[in-house]
């Protein structure tokens, strides 16, 4: 069964091919359009941000911190009681180095504050807070997608994995259209997304 949706698709999969469209053709307009600029590096306003217009066409509670419970696999996410709570330590954590800025990322990933398309804002917002506090960004396609999730499902108890994952893709090209680019489709290859190539939307 699909998730509520503004399409009104009831099949999962046709849902999975219509968020992917949709939200790659948003996520080409972020780059576009500068639409990151204005916002916060590393605080949560900037994610609900990215989220809200990632995911706009598709779900009524895009940029919406979520209203249940959620867990992948055996991992469960920040408790919903201690969710608003949760975010807002995570505003306040130090973001002056690459280690500080992974650390931020990795809370960020345990309080998953939406019903949906955490992973592919995260990312977004990750390389958002790298680009202005340390003039570097992960290349996405140079990174493993097997090494990251595993690192990722690690890193609530040890982050030296997905520290040592991601620094391995930093660059300094920044504002490289073709790396973001393939950074989108890298990202969505990560949630099982492949269908679409960001760049021919």
């Amino acid at each position: 069964m699909a998730l509520e949706n503004k399409l009104g698709i009831t099949n999962s999969a046709d849902l999975a091919r219509e968020e992917e469209k949709f939200s790659k053709k948003r996520a080409k307009e972020l780059f576009e359009k500068d639409l990151l600029k204005d916002m916060e590096p590393g605080k949560f306003s900037s994610l609900k941000a990215i989220h809200k217009y990632l995911f706009q066409d598709v779900y009524e509670f895009a940029g919406e911190i979520r209203k249940v419970n959620i867990a992948k696999e055996n991992f469960r996410f920040a408790p919903l009681m201690y969710l608003e709570v949760a975010l807002k330590n995570i505003d306040n954590m130090p973001q002056n180095d690459f280690n500080q800025i992974v650390e931020k990322y990795v809370e960020m990933n345990i309080a998953h504050p939406f019903r949906e398309g955490n992973g592919r804002s995260t990312r977004i917002w990750l390389d958002h807070v790298l680009k202005n506090e340390i003039g570097k960004v992960v290349d996405w396609g140079k990174v493993d997608k097997e090494d990251y999730l595993l690192a990722m499902e690690r890193s609530p108890v040890r982050d030296i994995e997905i520290k040592h994952v991601l620094s391995q893709a930093l660059t300094d090209e920044i504002d490289n259209r073709e790396i973001y680019m393939k950074g989108i489709d890298c990202s969505y290859y990560y949630e099982g997304y492949t269908t679409y190539k960001t760049e021919e939307l």
